[in-house]
């Protein structure tokens, strides 16, 4: 089995979201031997934002691309390919002012290619990236999965659409939640780990 591990946090070992996608991959290695973990560290190597000569790159046939523009698609191909060769992505999302780090959003923008990840039918939307799970890690410093605070969640909610977009269906949420917050803190990552195992188990059967 092939892992794909997205790294968003810049934290390091400081990072929830980083400490609770290494359980899940650990996890996953545990029921399944001999797998692979490749692993794509925005915070350290990140891709280009779009803009104007990235997006004409992509917009231009292969075979009629200059160098410069050869170069620009190349990004985008490279994050295809790996999430095309993976059966299990792992996507650590820290919670940054409601939403998600700059660097998953630039990671985002090229993996979703017309013709390439999705396509209209009919004026509708098909997703071309099928048969793969996706396990979303996210870390926030308050309560998001509940409360008052729930509506100002635009982390799992878009994370969902936009991987449902392009064909990711099979998704599930992970939370590590409160860790900024006194008495929760110190057990979040724990209470995540628990809410984790009954769906790796089902996973591995």
């Amino acid at each position: 089995m092939n892992i794909l591990n997205i790294v968003s946090s810049p934290r390091g070992d400081q990072s929830f979201s980083i400490k609770l996608a290494d359980a899940i991959i650990g996890k996953l290695l545990e029921d399944t031997p001999g797998s692979t973990v490749t692993t794509r560290d925005l915070a350290t190597n990140p891709f280009p934002h779009l803009e104007a000569a990235k997006l004409q790159s992509l917009f231009t046939p292969a075979p009629d691309r200059t160098p410069e523009q050869q170069l620009a698609a190349k990004h985008s191909d490279d994050a295809i390919a790996e999430v095309q060769a993976a059966d299990i992505i792992v996507i650590g999302a820290p919670l940054y002012n409601f939403g998600i780090p700059s660097v998953l959003k630039a990671w985002i923008d090229h993996i979703c290619r017309a013709g390439i990840t999705f396509k209209y039918v009919n004026g509708q939307p098909q997703g071309l990236v099928t048969g793969k799970k996706v396990y979303i890690a996210m870390a926030s410093g308050g309560i998001y999965s509940e409360g008052p605070a729930a509506s100002n969640d635009f982390v799992a909610p878009y994370l969902q659409a936009v991987l449902s977009f392009i064909g990711l269906t099979d998704v599930t949420v992970v939370r590590v939640e409160g860790v900024s917050i006194p008495g929760l803190q110190d057990t979040a990552l724990a209470k995540a780990l628990a809410t984790l195992q009954p769906e790796l188990a089902d996973e591995a059967i």
